[in-house]
């Protein structure tokens, strides 16, 4: 009987999963990827091999309420039918907030929920749904391992400094604090710079997670020093419709010049700016570069400025720089944002390859470059397969 291990990233309409098969001498091999997408509309299952090979697409009917449950629960009648007599052994789960409390992956047990419900309100368009996919899974198959894998952890090695807001100190005790986000993104491409770009692997490096939620962080020796997420996942980039850095008097002006409650906020913060809201087009940024649109090139000026701003502000918190690496959608499939970017930072010893980066790179800058610069593909799912199997085998003893 072979063994492997399920992924889970649960958002709000829809779950992503991958299946990773236990090799020999432990090693992880994708076997299955895919997602149960449009939860609360028109419910659709499609599954993939690990070359993209589509395994399954299909439309079905999800009335009522639980619908996280239900869409698991048709997935697990498809791992059956895809695994065979093959067993999964633990169920890894992106989990967005991980507080002061978490610094590294856990196995998930009541307290442990108990805990991530407290963070709700940090991290309120994702919590939640993490969370669903969690209980989901307790109720189903009780006896399963779970293991939350936070994005705030990798950015716990901060100095203390750079998690502080000028507030009074008992604010920040109270966990009013800079934590940073992504960061399976970023401890991915820890992993992966060992390998593609080893000079630069332990050195000054900033890396772009372009996409629809966008961030920056600077890593010095592989440790995260500072990230331009803060206190929750709007700070920071302009994203697809998130506003990015805000001065929070505009929050207080819109309550009182605009009547607007928090919610209301709320949602305008979270889901009516960034791209979407400065061009009046689309989050997308693709849409965006193929519009002829006079709006749509002021919102891809306005991303491509506040890229390059916190990039010298992340370099200057590292000392100087070594390498720039764009990742996620937009840095790994974007050469014109690449190229603008890079631009931008000729001051700091970029100087971009122009065919390189149109192929896609890994490395974009030329030889002689002082600082060089990367697109490097992001593996969150991997990331998160390797922590729950290292919660596995110390559950296990084995370690």
């Amino acid at each position: 009987m072979a063994e492997a291990i399920l992924v889970l990233n649960a958002g709000s309409s829809s779950i992503k999963f991958s299946v990773f098969a236990l090799g020999r001498g432990d090693r992880l091999r994708l076997d299955s990827k895919g997602q149960v997408e449009g939860l609360g509309t028109r419910p659709r299952f499609v599954a993939q091999d690990a070359a993209g090979a589509e395994l399954r697409a299909e439309t079905f009917a999800l009335e009522g309420p639980d619908g996280h449950a239900r869409a698991l629960r048709r997935l697990g009648d498809w791992l059956r039918e895809r695994l065979a007599d093959d067993r999964v052994l633990a169920v890894g789960h992106r989990v967005v907030h991980g507080g002061v409390d978490f610094d590294r992956p856990v196995a998930i047990d009541g307290a442990v929920m108990d805990r991530l419900e407290r963070l709700v309100p940090l991290a309120p368009l994702h919590q939640p749904h993490n969370l669903a996919a969690i209980r989901a899974i307790q109720t189903q198959l009780p006896e399963l391992l779970q293991v939350a894998c936070f994005d705030t952890a990798f950015h716990r090695s901060h100095p203390e400094l750079a998690d502080w807001f000028a507030l009074p100190r008992r604010l920040y005790d109270a966990g009013i604090r800079r934590y940073g986000f992504h960061g399976l993104s970023y401890e991915s491409i820890v992993h992966a710079l060992a390998e593609v770009a080893p000079e630069i692997a332990g050195g000054r490096v900033v890396v772009a997670h372009l996409g629809s939620g966008a961030s920056m962080c600077a890593l010095d020796g592989g440790r995260s020093m500072d990230s331009t997420m803060g206190f929750t996942a709007l700070d920071g980039l302009p994203m697809g419709t998130r506003c990015g850095a805000l001065d929070p008097g505009v929050v207080l002006h819109l309550s009182r010049a605009h009547g607007m409650d928090a919610d209301a906020i709320e949602r305008l913060l979270y889901h009516d700016c960034g791209l979407k809201g400065v061009s009046g087009i689309s989050n997308d940024m693709r849409d965006l570069l193929a519009s002829d649109d006079v709006r749509a090139a002021q919102a891809i000026d306005l991303f491509v400025w506040r890229i390059a701003r916190e990039l010298g502000a992340l370099a200057a918190v590292l000392g100087g720089l070594d390498g720039l690496v764009f990742t996620a959608g937009i840095g790994e499939r974007s050469p014109e944002i690449r190229a603008r970017v890079c631009a931008r930072a000729a001051w700091l010893g970029i100087e971009l390859d122009e065919a390189a980066n149109r192929q896609g790179g890994p490395r974009i800058s030329t030889a002689g470059s002082k600082a060089s610069a990367w697109a490097i593909p992001t593996d969150e799912e991997l990331m998160i397969a390797r922590h729950t199997q290292a919660v596995l085998r110390s559950s296990r003893g084995l370690d």
